[in-house]
């Protein structure tokens, strides 16, 4: 039966650039800083768009995509509600991964780690710096509940909005908060020519510094 999709047609030759050991930085966050730099100047639409991979207690899997909303030399910091299925499964197993793509730059970044909590401070600061549509948001969503219709969010909504309407003064859920995925791999992928791509490997070592390696495409 033919594919009314034709996958086995879609296909790309990556003829951008080259990732070279010796142009690498030798601290991965310091290289991911430089490669984000890059795809902010290329204009790219939300260049801190990342896919975050979590497993629940039984080892079953998610993912989706979250907002980096920090970046620290010992991590990467995104901020949710810590009672959504991605917070209740963080809290069961702490392990898990990211991805970036840049199609534009034929990049691809991986990290794995460990998530922990940033502190109540932390998370305030921020919550305190969001648009004030979005922190009503924050208080409106009890994240990954079901709803039995879209109605009674819209009607929360619009409560909280008259309830706030007369002061910036929104408080963070108690449930709501910022992790940091504390890194100890992260690959480095460049999109290269007859798909031999350019692939470098930093491991975190057991005194805290970085080993970096190339992997075969």
């Amino acid at each position: 039966m033919p594919n009314p999709l034709e996958l086995s047609n879609l296909r790309e030759d990556y003829r951008l650039s080259a990732l070279d050991e010796a142009h690498c930085n030798p601290h991965p966050i310091r290289q991911f800083e430089h490669w984000f730099q890059e795809a902010k100047s290329a204009q790219l639409k939300e260049p801190n768009a990342m896919t975050l991979a979590t497993v629940d207690a039984t080892g079953k899997p998610s993912a989706r995509i979250v907002l980096l909303k920090g970046l620290e030399r010992d991590g990467f910091v995104f901020y949710t509600n810590h009672e959504s299925r991605k917070g209740r499964e963080l809290a069961a197993n702490p392990r898990c991964a990211l991805t970036y793509y840049w199609a534009e730059l034929e990049r691809q970044v991986r990290v794995e780690g460990i998530v922990e909590k940033v502190s109540k401070e932390t998370s305030e600061a921020y919550f305190r710096g969001r648009p004030k549509g979005s922190r009503i948001g924050a208080v409106v969503s009890n994240q990954s509940a079901e709803l039995p219709s879209r109605a009674p969010l819209e009607a929360r909504l619009a409560e909280l909005e008259k309830v706030y309407a007369n002061t910036d003064e929104v408080p963070m859920p108690e449930a709501w908060g910022g992790y940091i995925v504390k890194p100890h791999l992260l690959e480095f992928w460049q999109g290269r020519t007859n798909r031999l791509h350019d692939r470098i490997l930093y491991q975190l070592n057991d005194d805290g510094s970085w080993r970096m390696g190339r992997l075969s495409p």
